[in-house]
């Protein structure tokens, strides 16, 4: 097994992770801002403020973990049925900290790639999503991947009427290139914070074969210790891809 080369490494060996069979991509719902703002008399805005400085964390971890690529659920399709409020806290919150993460983005490396019906956002929202894509695509670190105005079942429609209006045949090779990142793998692992026992409608597609870790957790709790305990369990399961395992 390689030796580790970062405090983060080091700590995840000492809980007996092995570095040579980590998960290449991990898939986050980011489930339970509201409700750990609410149990603390706050307002559910405050929650999403706690779930961006979590995120920053995770990210950065998973990174020095030796993660490839990180997949969050930022606003899904179906967010836009919660109070105009709390749906234009979220615009504005993306759309800063899409603008302020930038320089420490590029700094540490990290590519970032927006997945989602972006037409469909606010301007400011879309432009600096756009600007973050656009500024890091050649950074060559981990991949980040913020899922915004994102829909599975949306997701595949467009991916299907591509195909069609290209007049390609219908296989699972041709839907899967017209995917919103055709480019990225899928994930090996999803993980759900808060409990929720659901799929809610992301990466129905590319999510096929992942393993689910669920934790009672909510995302502003979710830390160093959770990832290294999803991590553990994806390295206990057996994938056999609808085969039968080895020996």
């Amino acid at each position: 097994m390689p030796e580790p080369k970062n405090d983060v490494q080091t700590r995840a060996v000492a809980q007996g992770i092995r570095l040579d069979a980590l998960p290449q991509h991990i898939a986050c719902i980011m489930d339970g801002n509201g409700r750990w703002a609410t149990a603390r008399g706050e307002h559910r805005l405050v929650g999403h403020q706690q779930g961006y400085l979590t995120l920053k964390d995770v990210l950065t971890t998973a990174d020095e973990l030796g993660i490839r690529y990180l997949t969050v659920y930022g606003f899904s399709a179906e967010n836009w049925r919660r109070p105009g409020e709390e749906v234009n806290g979220l615009m504005d919150l993306i759309a800063a900290a899409a603008s302020a993460e930038l320089t420490g983005l590029i700094k540490n490396n990290v590519r970032v790639r927006i997945s989602g019906r972006l037409d469909e956002l606010p301007q400011s929202t879309r432009d600096n999503l756009r600007a973050l894509e656009a500024e890091t695509k050649d950074n060559t670190g981990i991949t980040f991947v913020l899922a915004v105005n994102y829909g599975g079942r949306q997701e595949i429609l467009d991916a299907a009427r591509a195909v069609a209006e290209a007049g390609e045949p219908w296989t699972e090779e041709s839907i899967s290139k017209h995917l919103y990142t055709p480019e990225i793998p899928e994930p090996d692992l999803m993980v759900r914070t808060a409990g929720e026992l659901r799929w809610s409608n992301f990466l129905i597609w590319q999510a096929a074969y992942a393993e689910l870790y669920v934790t009672d957790s909510p995302w502003p709790e979710f830390g160093e210790e959770e990832l290294f305990a999803a991590v553990t369990q994806f390295q206990r399961r057996i994938r056999k891809f609808g085969g039968l395992a080895e020996g």
